[in-house]
Order: structure tokens, then C-alpha cells, then sequence
């Protein structure tokens, strides 16, 4: 079959699953927005800048499965890869796509534009092989089976991608099977994955307090219905990381807390460190979703469950996809266990007291009777993420945040992502005022594709998360006030936007009630004092700056 190397590009992302293109159009890569514009199956979505389209790729994927980041070479290509960074690093499959100058000026090493005029057309592919599991420069003798291998690597890894398509090889034509793109994951070795589910089978029967550990591989994996229904099955209780929050039903009768160490509540803590089966999927015990490496279980009884590997103790099975793993399990539940189930706290909010003082604690109470079933809710990093992560939310919550990687400002570029990916449900973005600074301008386009989410800009008057690890009065934590109230108006004077301020609870319940009937985007600045966070926050910033800066760290 004749197709030009710039459709068969198109036919393999619809195959894939991609729905929308984000990016920022350049000289190198109008050739082949000119095809999708042309192509109804795809809408590109222009961005302010090309670091926000790659966080607003990773939001929609997060949601979606699959999405794609569009850049010209050079300039646009290194302005995104931060984002393809935190894609990796956080397991969210997006395809990092660049308009590459003329094949024939790659060829002779021509000195042209958005490159460092000295030849050299390596440098960025070797800059993005560090944060891809696959890259490559298309050409018409490669394009067929380079895409299809890239693609299939961003499916099965579920982590990001660079494919370099040259500006003037876009409407070649090439001869291409008829066959589809091939997205199966690797085969499971049927013996390896025999022997570990006796040996998952046999721990399990002799345990008398088994636990579930669920982290980013549930989400990146989509494993999160095949683990709900081993947890039910099995009747095994389970923790979610930081990174894990709300995969699986916050309201499942088994979900005993959120787990990260120290920071957990005390008797989720206990039970994990008493825990005598771990089935631990995916987990990564990094320092920001382990209170600093505080986390404490029995190793002997630790099952580490990766995407396509498993080891215990000193016993690895390779070979053997972990959504196998789950069928076998289902496959041979137990009709009664032999183990009691430990008491699980109700998930039930506290109610806040129309009188109470107006702090962080009392607004994040507030917010919490507030969600509903099915709610998008995207959280900053700093006084949002902590805020929230205690939170149990209700029914089909889809839960977005960075802990891992922890960009300041990635979660306004990644609203407008998932927002597009799930437009009928209700969006609920929460970020602080220095992290709004970063990518704010990405609020116009938001505004711009009619979106109506709910955005609650904490105004804590500079980065008080950094105020709590060190620099508690330093001007570096200080960020100009900006009347953020205002700026949807700026950015868009004709839109229909409701926008305003609140300073105490009366003004917040006021504003959620008429949110709750908004057809309009809704953009509510909330103040606090300067210092003021949720419960915890200064502990983890006392933890942070002793593990950054040592036993001087308060005293420099």
C-alpha cells in the first residue's frame, strides 16, 4: 500500500489512541500540521509556549492513555524536553514530536536556523535519549518499521518518546503493509508465570496480615480494575502512595490510608511495618512520597511487583507482564481466607464549623465535602499536593499531581490536558501563586477552547512551601503580587468567566454554592497568610531541609 510518510504518521497515532495534538507551530513542522488540519480524527491544540504543551500532552495521557507534544527542532524540542522529563519520570506514555529541518540539510550538515550553526544534528536526539525509551530520525527508507517500533515502545513502557520527522520528506510516499500497528505487550513466559503465582499463592495463605501497596504503575499500566478486583477477591487490605492516590476506590471498604513512611497516619504505619505478604505494585520509594525514606515493612516479605518483572526476596521471574500476573490470581481466588481484616477508619470528611478560623486546614476540610463522584481534581506541588493527599475522595476521582518529578507549574497546562480529554467532567485545579507565575499564560488558552473548570490559585504571597524548608523572611521566596483575580479578564474581556476573591470561610461558601450551578469557568484567588499550610506541611519541610542541607541547614 502507497501512503505519504506524513499520513501514515497520522494512521499509526489514531491507531495508538491519540485524540489531540499539543504544540507550538514552527517553520519545520507546517507541512505536517497541514495534514492534520485536514485530518478530523486529530485536533491540534496551539499552546503559549512549547514547555506547556509538553505538560498539557502528559495531562491529557494521564487520562486518555496516550497523547503527542508537537515542536519545531531546536528551539521548541529543548524548551519541551523538562516536560518529557517529568513524563518519564512520572511513567505517562506521550510522544515527543519534532519538525526536523530539510533530510537533505541534515545530510550535508547545512548551517541552518534553530540549530548552533556547526553542523552538528545529533546533539538534540543524543539530549532527548536520556529521557525517551526510544528515538530517531525518520527517513523515507526507515519511516514504516522506525515509527511502528517507537510507537510500540511508548505503549509498552508507558514512558515518552522523540520521533524527528524532516521538514521536506513529508509528503513522500512509501510502500507499508496493510497490517495495523502492533501495541500487544511483551508475551508472558507461561512456565515463570505459573511458578510466581504459587509462590504469590503460597504467601498468601500463610499470611496473617496481607497487604496491597499501590502505586503510579496501577495508572500507567491501566491495571487499576484488574488490581480492585484481586483486592476484593482476596479480601487483602491495601495503602496507595502519594504517587498511587485514588487509583483504586478510596472508598473500598479494604483501603486502610495513604502510606509515605512517617507521614502516615499511625496505624497504617503499624500495619504495613507488621505486614507478613507485600504485594507491592510498582512501588518507588522516593524521598517525597516516603517522608524521607521513612517507610518500614518486613523485606522478606516483600513482593516487588514491576510492568514486566517481579522479584522476592533473591528470586526474579522475568518474562511476565504484571496484568498476567493478576489474571492468574483471579484465576485461583480462594473461596475464604484465613486472616482477619483490621479495622479501616471512615472515609467520612470533618464537617467545618461555620465559625471556624480561616486557615489552610479549614479550607481543605471545606473542599472536601465539596467533590463529588467522577471529579478531576489536579493538585500543585507544595501546600495543594499536602493538602489534598490525605484526602479520600469520593467514587471515580481521577487524581493528578507531580510528586515525583515536582515541576512548579505544571499542573495549569495539565488541566487544560485532561480537561480535553474528559470534557464532561467537572475539572478542579488547585496551585499555588508562584507556581501560577510559571505557566500562566496557559490560562488563555484554557479560556480560549471554552473549557469550564474550577481553578482555586492559593495566595500564600511567595513560595511558602520553600519558607518552610529554609528562608523563612529571605527575599528569594518573595514573588511579585499579581492581581491573579483579574487575569482571566485580561486575557479574554469577552469570555464568560466567573472570578473573585475569598479571605474567610462565609466568602468560600458563598463562591462554592454558585460554582456548584456555574456554566462558566470559575477562578477563585483564595488568601492566606503567609505561612499558613495544611497540617504537616512543616514537618515536611523540617524533614526536607535536614535531608538537603544537613545538620547546618536551619542555621545558614
Amino acid at each position: 500500500m502507497k501512503i505519504s510518510i506524513g499520513q501514515f504518521l497520522i494512521e499509526r497515532l489514531v491507531e495508538a489512541g491519540c485524540h489531540r495534538i499539543y504544540g507550538v507551530p514552527g517553520d519545520y513542522n507546517l507541512e505536517f500540521l497541514e495534514l492534520v488540519e485536514k485530518d478530523e480524527r486529530i485536533d491540534f491544540i496551539g499552546n503559549c509556549n512549547e514547555l506547556n504543551a509538553a505538560y498539557a500532552a502528559d495531562g491529557d495521557a494521564r487520562i486518555s492513555g496516550f497523547s503527542t507534544v508537537l515542536t519545531t527542532y531546536g528551539v521548541g524540542d529543548l524548551s519541551t524536553i523538562a516536560g518529557i522529563a517529568g513524563a518519564y519520570a512520572e511513567g505517562v506514555p506521550v510522544l515527543s514530536l519534532s519538525g526536523a529541518p530539510p533530510l537533505e540539510a541534515i545530510q550535508t550538515n547545512a548551517l541552518v536556523h534553530h540549530t548552533l550553526a556547526d553542523g552538528n544534528y545529533d546533539n538534540v536526539r543524543k539530549c532527548f535519549a536520556e529521557f525517551t525509551v526510544a528515538h530517531t530520525l525518520i527517513t523515507p527508507e526507515n519511516a514504516y518499521y522506525e515509527i511502528d517500533r517507537v510507537l510500540a515502545a511508548c505503549l509498552r513502557e508507558k514512558k515518552p518518546v522523540y520521533l524527528q520527522l524532516p521538514s521536506d520528506i513529508c509528503y513522500l510516499e512509501i510502500e507499508v503493509p496493510e497490517r495495523g500497528l502492533v501495541t500487544r505487550s511483551t508475551v508472558t513466559d507461561q512456565a515463570s508465570l505459573n511458578n510466581l503465582t504459587d509462590v504469590v499463592l503460597k504467601q498468601l495463605a500463610k499470611a496473617e496480615k496481607p497487604l496491597i501497596m499501590v502505586d503510579g504503575l496501577v495508572r500507567s499500566h491501566q491495571l487499576a480494575e484488574q488490581l480492585e478486583a484481586v483486592i476484593t477477591a482476596f479480601n487483602i487490605p491495601f495503602v496507595a502512595l502519594n504517587s498511587g492516590k485514588a487509583l483504586i476506590s478510596e472508598n473500598h471498604p479494604l483501603f486502610l490510608g495513604m502510606y509515605g513512611g512517617k507521614s502516615a497516619a499511625q496505624p497504617v504505619f503499624n500495619y504495613v511495618e507488621e505486614a507478613d505478604c507485600i504485594l507491592a505494585f510498582g512501588v518507588r520509594f522516593v524521598d517525597a512520597t516516603s517522608s524521607w525514606f521513612t517507610q518500614k515493612y518486613n523485606v522478606n516479605a516483600y513482593i516487588d511487583i514491576q510492568a514486566y518483572s517481579t522479584r522476592f526476596q533473591n528470586v526474579f521471574f522475568n518474562g511476565i507482564a504484571a496484568q498476567d500476573l493478576l489474571k492468574s490470581l483471579m484465576k485461583n481466588a480462594p473461596s475464604e481466607h484465613g486472616y482477619s481484616l483490621p479495622h479501616v477508619a471512615s472515609p467520612q470528611g470533618q464537617v467545618v464549623s461555620a465559625d471556624a478560623a480561616w486557615c489552610q486546614d479549614v479550607f481543605w476540610q471545606r473542599m472536601r465535602q465539596f467533590f463529588a463522584k467522577g471529579d478531576v481534581i489536579i493538585a500543585e506541588n507544595g501546600t495543594s499536593l499536602v493538602g489534598l493527599a490525605r484526602s479520600r475522595f469520593p467514587e471515580g476521582v481521577s487524581f493528578i499531581s507531580q510528586p515525583i518529578w515536582g515541576a512548579i507549574g505544571y499542573t495549569l497546562p495539565s488541566l487544560l490536558g485532561a480537561g480535553m480529554a474528559a470534557p464532561q467532567r467537572r475539572q478542579f485545579l488547585f496551585i499555588g501563586d508562584g507556581s501560577f507565575q510559571v505557566t500562566a499564560q496557559e490560562l488563555s488558552t484554557i479560556i480560549h477552547q471554552k473549557m469550564k473548570p474550577i481553578i482555586f490559585l492559593i495566595n500564600n504571597d511567595g513560595y511558602t512551601i520553600e519558607r518552610m524548608i529554609l528562608g523563612e523572611n529571605s527575599s528569594y521566596n518573595d514573588v511579585a503580587a499579581w492581581k491573579y483575580h483579574e487575569l482571566p479578564g485580561v486575557m479574554a474581556p469577552e469570555a464568560k468567566i466567573r472570578s473573585t476573591v475569598v479571605t474567610n470561610l462565609q466568602e468560600l461558601d458563598v463562591v462554592l454554592a454558585e460554582a456548584e450551578k456555574a456554566d462558566e469557568l470559575t477562578f477563585i484567588e483564595v488568601c492566606f497568610e503567609r505561612m499558613d499550610g495544611p497540617t504537616g506541611m512543616a514537618a515536611f519541610g523540617k524533614k526536607a531541609c535536614e535531608y538537603d542541607y544537613g545538620f547546618w541547614g536551619r542555621d545558614a
